[in-house]
């Protein structure tokens, strides 16, 4: 027969207790007292491992880490998608993926955001802009970088731009960004 510890033990793993209070002395009164009792909250430290699969886009991103940005094209129809597609829309067909990181490239449309999800709350204003490629027949939503979004002009509508890619990929489609063509420094 295994002998057990007396007493077992314990550790409240990182646990924050709040609203705890007890009397000293459980009289009727005291007792009467508890029905007044706040609801006692445990907080609990969470961590999770959120795997996450690209699927079929998976080249567009891993593109972007790479410095390129790629489209994808039905070759029956030849329609062509700025963004990342499997299939075409209209056919179903199978898509290809097609480099048009050095296309000629301009502001289509933009908007300036006073206010963003928590990611880019810290950066706003920002801009977002829309941006058309050469022998592309969607748009690209993405940011535009080296504007003073407080002094947003129309004059920015069909402004020849150039992608941008951050120097250290995070994986998401803000890896890629514009700025206006006559900013470019080469890297």
């Amino acid at each position: 027969m295994t002998k057990l510890p007396k007493r077992r033990p314990e550790s409240m793993g990182g646990a924050i207790v709040h609203n705890l209070p007890f009397p000293k002395v459980l009289d009727e009164a005291s007792l009467a007292q508890l029905k007044q009792q706040q609801p006692i909250l445990v907080e609990h430290p969470y961590q999770i491992t959120y795997l996450h699969s690209y699927g079929q886009d998976s080249p567009w991103f891993a593109a972007l880490s790479n410095k390129r940005l790629l489209a994808n094209k039905d070759t029956v129809s030849g329609y062509t998608y700025a963004t990342p597609r499997g299939h075409d829309m209209y056919s179903g067909n199978e898509t290809v993926w097609l480099d048009i990181t050095d296309r000629p490239a301009r502001v289509h449309a933009f908007t300036v955001c006073h206010f963003g999800s928590e990611e880019f709350l810290p950066e706003t204003p920002f801009v977002l802009a829309l941006i058309e490629f050469e022998g592309v027949n969607t748009l690209l939503l993405t940011r535009l970088m080296g504007v003073d979004p407080q002094a947003a002009d129309l004059s920015w509508i069909g402004m020849p731009v150039q992608p941008r890619f951050l120097r250290n990929s995070k994986i998401k489609p803000t890896d890629v960004y514009f700025v206006p063509k006559d900013q470019v420094e080469e890297d």
